[in-house]
């Protein structure tokens, strides 16, 4: 017995439409609200905590449900951009507010004090970004990484080794020893997407170059993932910057041994700061 089916042409039909950028921006900022608690429960720590994928996939779905939208699920973003998302609401998160109860303190004017020139004030801003990048680094002690492919241990012996590898081939190339020294920072905010963390950790403390020397590292390390495509090594071949980057690979592979002599946190800023110093003064002349 043949059955049909008939056509009803009253019925409306809903199309699913492609998420764009802004929308998947959206989508994870509103998931990344949601997984603050459990992703991020203490303020005060710089690590995100591990959740499931459906743990991911359940904030997704609600905050597109709250947003009113409908997207296929191939278009929701990526458990990574939420995660990137969480770092960037906790890092603009507003300071807590003061005790009404507690009186407000005033350093006493000291009468032998010079005001100070402009030059100063540039330097002030100058100690702390280099404080900055003390607060960031000193946590990758505690970070062990792959012995895979790191037999050396945490991820500040790696960057120190990385950094004095790059002192010797580039001894006054500042931009590209920062890169070799804060290349990892990110691992202790996000262990599983350290890349964009590290960005979200030094936001407004890098120049160009040294940015983009950080974002594309991966890009030219073995058995960090599957190897790139040609697109993006066409891209990196165009720009001005990819012998630095191949050098900076160079110098990672290098900065993975076990048991060499490095020096501090506080002597590898003293040299960088030392340089941007030198640098200020030369240009004045």
């Amino acid at each position: 017995m043949a059955t049909f089916m008939m056509h009803d042409k009253f019925k409306k039909r809903i199309r699913v439409g492609h998420a764009d950028d802004r929308l998947r921006r959206q989508i994870a900022t509103e998931a990344a609200r949601r997984l603050m608690p459990k992703i991020s429960p203490d303020p005060t720590s710089p690590r995100l905590i591990d959740l499931s994928t459906l743990e991911y996939e359940a904030a997704k779905r609600q905050a597109v449900a709250v947003l009113g939208q409908r997207v296929r699920p191939g278009d929701l973003p990526t458990d990574a951009e939420v995660r990137t998302e969480v770092l960037r609401l906790r890092s603009s998160a507003p300071a807590p507010a003061p005790d009404p109860d507690q009186e407000p303190t005033e350093p006493e004017p000291d009468p032998g004090a010079v005001a100070e020139e402009p030059d100063l004030s540039r330097m002030a801003d100058h100690l702390d970004r280099f404080a900055i990048f003390k607060l960031r680094l000193e946590p990758l002690q505690e970070i062990k990484l792959d012995p895979r492919w790191h037999p050396e241990g945490d991820a500040l012996f790696h960057s120190l080794q990385v950094f004095e590898r790059a002192r010797d081939v580039r001894p006054y190339d500042e931009e590209f020893l920062l890169a070799a020294l804060l290349h990892d920072v990110g691992r202790a905010l996000d262990p599983n997407d350290p890349v964009p963390a590290t960005q979200i950790a030094l936001e407004g403390t890098l120049t160009e170059r040294t940015n983009w020397l950080i974002v594309n590292l991966p890009e030219v390390l073995p058995k960090t993932g599957r190897p790139p495509g040609n697109r993006i090594r066409h891209e990196l071949r165009q720009s001005p910057y990819c012998e630095d980057l191949e050098l900076l690979g160079e110098m990672d592979l290098a900065g993975r041994q076990c048991g060499v002599h490095v020096g501090t946190v506080d002597e590898a800023l003293a040299y960088i700061r030392a340089l941007e110093a030198e640098t200020a003064f030369s240009t004045e002349d």
